[in-house]
């Protein structure tokens, strides 16, 4: 545990220098949602906007911790920092647990910022538990996104090798996820391979928290998935890191 916290620590104290990483990180997502309050009042759909907007929030935070997150380790292994690490004696499971302490930190901040500019934003309101329930929704999906970045990160050479993955994975997400359609109404291999994404599960856990009324116990099962996928990405992810 001690090569963990040695490697978070490293990955914290990078964040901190790294201005342009923490103003992408932090402000990109801001200028985003702001883009889209001006797109959502040009079509004037205001009883709409909850049903879309949260949804698209989740989605900006897990594009963007999953791009970010996938860059860096590529930096890291072409800077031959990955490699150093290995030479003193951290194993892979350690510089993964390492980076995934390290990124919790932006995780956490970056879906904290989002909803509240959103929140803020398109003047939702919401009861404390829900806001909750919401952010954790958030968060545990910024986790899976960390974990996923860390993932595709072991099949890229250079960060240009990154840029794919956004058309092959992250994309059909938003159209499968039953984020911009209901699940209901796509073909039924949509809805199978749609399944398959961790935010066709946030959704899930979102569109049950903004219709009111609704805990934890509704939404426990799709968390319960979504940590699953944290928990697979992470045995996969130090797998393919081992081979790599």
């Amino acid at each position: 545990m001690r090569h963990v916290f040695i490697v978070g620590k490293r990955v914290i104290t990078q964040l901190r220098h790294d201005k342009r990483l923490l103003a992408i990180s932090l402000v990109g997502p801001l200028l985003i949602m702001y883009f889209l309050k001006i797109f959502l009042d040009g079509l004037n759909v205001a009883a709409l906007t909850a049903r879309y907007v949260i949804p698209f929030t989740a989605f900006i935070v897990h594009f963007l911790a999953f791009l970010l997150c996938a860059i860096v380790l590529v930096q890291e292994r072409t800077g031959g920092t990955m490699e150093r690490m290995f030479i003193a004696g951290f194993r892979r499971s350690e510089v993964i647990g390492g980076y995934i302490v390290g990124y919790f930190g932006l995780a956490t901040l970056q879906a904290a910022v989002v909803l509240t500019e959103t929140l803020w934003l398109f003047q939702l309101d919401y009861e404390a538990a829900t806001l909750f329930n919401l952010f954790l929704v958030f968060w545990i999906l910024a986790v899976v996104s960390v974990l996923l970045g860390i993932f595709i990160s072991t099949f890229a050479r250079r960060e240009a090798h990154i840029f794919p993955f956004i058309p092959l994975v992250i994309l059909p997400e938003m159209f499968l996820s039953g984020m911009l359609v209901d699940g209901d109404k796509l073909p039924v291999w949509g809805q199978w391979l749609g399944r398959l994404s961790p935010l066709h599960y946030a959704n899930n856990a979102v569109q049950e928290l903004i219709k009111g009324g609704v805990g934890l116990e509704t939404i426990g099962r799709d968390l319960v998935i979504l940590a699953a996928y944290a928990v697979v990405l992470l045995l996969v992810a130090s797998r393919t890191l081992a081979e790599a």
